[in-house]
């Protein structure tokens, strides 16, 4: 080889891209023109005040949703050309309760199986190794019903990544938890990634969730991705001692005055933690 010629570093195909991806409702645009790159093995999360456009991204990039225009590729499958496939390599955890409080927890996770179509001589051992992932090995044989709402959260974990799907979609993973169920469940969001190489994105109001868990994230306003980049660097371009609320205020404007008082949350929680 020349000297002069350097060796090229074969390029990483992303886990999760989108290309120009839009989708109107009549006259009012919900996702704008919207370019996402996330790379294989990385929590991603997609931040923005309620109307952002966040909830209709994933629902697109989950097949649940028809693009007005653009492109979007989970694992490289086109969500629009090919459905089946992407629905194939995913999981999905929505806001909505998807778990069963009338069923044990081995058994919603059988239903899953089935659904997942795993072979039936590999359910039992795929459910009770998910079941001890999750720290429900125990619990897997009592009602749903009793279970915490991180034991809950947890579960409906499993049953998404059951198949062992490479990209893994979160809406709002913690929302309603308490401070150890909420970090009980960071931690095994990292566990799937490091053990799996599950590529995580996941939307979030959770300023510290945000900072704690994700590698990079993107700030979504009025249907755009205004500014991507790790947790880091976006404080740093802020000021010295900037945190993400910070940053959230900064890059999503004045919208968060019209979204629930946003700004007066923050100062709370900042408050809250010099406090301790």
């Amino acid at each position: 080889m020349p000297d002069d010629v350097t060796p090229k570093t074969p390029a990483v195909t992303p886990a999760v891209e989108t290309i120009g991806l839009t989708r109107h409702f009549g006259l009012v645009t919900a996702v704008d023109n919207l370019d996402l790159s996330v790379l294989p093995r990385c929590i991603f999360g997609l931040l923005g005040p309620n109307g952002a456009g966040k909830t209709t991204t994933i629902k697109m990039l989950t097949t649940m949703l028809a693009p007005s225009a653009g492109k979007a590729l989970v694992a490289g499958f086109d969500v629009v050309q090919n459905p089946v496939q992407v629905r194939r390599v995913i999981g999905y955890v929505s806001q909505m309760l998807s778990a069963d409080g009338a069923l044990t927890g081995y058994e919603n996770l059988l239903l899953f199986a089935r659904i997942y179509g795993i072979p039936w001589r590999e359910r039992k051992a795929r459910i009770l190794d998910a079941l001890d992932f999750m720290d429900l090995g125990e619990a897997g044989k009592a009602l749903v019903r009793t279970y915490s709402g991180g034991m809950i959260r947890r579960l409906e974990i499993a049953q998404s990544m059951l198949h062992r799907p490479p990209v893994l979609f979160l809406d709002e993973p913690t929302v309603g938890l308490d401070p150890v169920a909420r970090h009980a469940v960071w931690q095994h969001l990292r566990d799937l990634r490091d053990r799996f190489g599950t590529t995580i994105l996941m939307t979030t109001h959770d300023m510290e969730e945000a900072d704690h868990l994700c590698e990079l994230i993107a700030i979504m306003h009025s249907g755009r991705v205004v500014v991507t980049g790790s947790p880091e660097s976006l404080k740093a371009k802020v000021a010295p001692e900037a945190d993400l609320d910070d940053v959230f205020l900064h890059f999503a404007g004045g919208s968060v005055d019209d979204v629930g008082g946003y700004r007066d949350s923050a100062q709370m929680r900042r408050t809250a933690r010099r406090l301790g």
